[in-house]
């Protein structure tokens, strides 16, 4: 779980919207994409592990994994998540 100290400063390094922790609903239908082998982040490397927990940008466009409770803030690591069935 990410520290609600760190999700309060926390932006999106693309548009600087805020974040939120990711839904349940969110994490498994990203996980049956990932499962099916048909998703990848935004620099095209088709992810392989399941996600238990994400930022979500205040748009709803884009997920930030976290990894060991840590943010990963990268662009390149970012979902789309407008791809996603």
């Amino acid at each position: 779980m990410v520290n609600p100290e760190l999700l309060e400063i926390l932006v999106c390094p693309e548009s600087k919207q805020r974040l939120r922790p990711a839904d349940p609903e969110t994490l498994e239908r990203i996980n049956r994409e990932i499962e099916a082998g048909r998703l990848s982040n935004r620099s095209g490397a088709r992810i392989q592990e399941f996600i238990s927990e994400g930022l979500v940008r205040e748009d709803g466009a884009v997920l930030y994994p976290v990894v060991d409770g840590i943010p990963v803030m990268l662009l390149d690591e970012a979902i789309r998540l407008d791809t996603l069935s």
